[in-house]
């Protein structure tokens, strides 16, 4: 494996859009206003989370529809819609629409896999087709298929005063160019490349290789899996691969934040010492610290080598003003370090 490291291209991050369960308009206000911060220092891209039954953002197509009203330049991204909740068709419809309505912005990333607590919603979620549903790679085979404006209808042209078309409407050229695989294992990650998918690889990957010994074994791993992946896709070096480690600069942080966001590292740093469950999934430590410190830890990093894109996740429970904080330290201060300039700016 070859040591190198590529200039910082595109710098962007990742929010769960956490809300009030009783309360949740602030959240979701908070959530689109970060967007708009996210613009304004000049980040490439903001993505959100999917997350179903829980007090983040359950409908992220949904909140980037409006985050495309109140922007003009961020890309705007799903960091990952599993798939297993969706209709492939009816998602098609709204990813075009919202790309339509951003002009040209949205990065659709998406995962497979039979939903979480999957045997507790299917009765709500399939309750004629629980036992049926595919969960498979072909679920995303569905939704390009749509984005890519092939044939879902056998029917096309005039009944009445109404006109049908035969493909997914409105439809929008390139966007199927624009989606993202959320691969943790090799398996996954190499059917993306074989589809000539772009790649999201994250905080958590799974502990499938044999490799053993020195050094941080998650980002040896993580690095191997980019490496499987240019190699197996038809962009070879050029395929688009953005990594999402939490990462918290301090640099503006008052005391009581930096001893906050310690305190939340600290908390889940045992996580990260061997793999957890029967999946054996491993979790990249949270990185905390000046923007230096960051800087000379991700030149270090093998995976981050390898990637000229990132999505820096944003922790889940912090306040509002600690996004801001983390926000402005990374793209004021981070981001330069790793070689990162912005190509747009505003002082709005």
């Amino acid at each position: 494996m070859s040591t190198y490291d590529r200039p910082l291209r595109k710098l962007g991050f990742l929010t769960i859009g956490l809300f009030d369960e009783h309360d949740p308009g602030p959240g979701h206000e908070s959530t689109l206003q970060i967007i708009e911060l996210g613009e304004r220092l000049g980040f490439d891209s903001a993505w959100l989370r999917h997350r179903h039954l829980q007090h983040g953002i359950s409908s992220p197509v949904a909140v980037l529809a409006a985050a495309s009203q109140r922007t003009r330049h961020i890309e705007l991204g799903t960091a990952v819609t599993p798939l297993g909740l969706e209709n492939p068709f009816r998602l098609a419809e709204d990813l075009a629409t919202v790309d339509v309505l951003s002009g040209g912005r949205l990065n659709p990333g998406v995962s497979v896999g039979v939903p979480t607590h999957y045997d507790d919603i299917k009765a709500h979620l399939y309750p004629d087709t629980a036992e049926l549903e595919d969960f498979s790679y072909a679920r995303v085979e569905r939704l390009l298929h749509g984005l890519r404006g092939e044939p879902v209808s056998t029917f096309e042209g005039t009944q009445g005063i109404e006109t049908f078309s035969s493909r997914i409407q409105p439809h929008s050229p390139g966007l199927a160019g624009r989606v993202w695989y959320g691969g943790a294992g090799f398996a996954s990650i190499e059917w993306a490349a074989r589809q000539g998918l772009n790649l999201l690889t994250s905080s958590v990957i799974r502990a499938e290789d044999p490799l053993e010994g020195d050094g941080d074994r998650f980002a040896g791993i993580q690095r191997a899996q980019i490496d499987r992946f240019r190699e197996l896709h038809p962009l070879g070096d050029d395929a688009r691969v953005s990594q999402g480690l939490v990462v918290i600069p301090t640099d503006s942080a008052s005391r009581a934040q930096v001893d906050r966001y310690e305190a939340y590292a600290a908390s889940r740093l045992p996580r990260t010492l061997e793999p957890q469950g029967p999946g054996r999934m491993m979790f990249a430590a949270d990185l905390v610290g000046t923007s230096q410190q960051i800087a000379d830890r991700l030149h270090a990093h093998a995976g981050f080598q390898a990637v000229d894109e990132v999505a820096f996740a944003l922790p889940f429970t912090f306040d509002h003003d600690d996004y801001v904080q983390i926000l402005t330290d990374m793209a004021g201060v981070l981001g330069p370090l790793l070689g990162w300039r912005p190509a747009h700016r505003t002082t709005e």
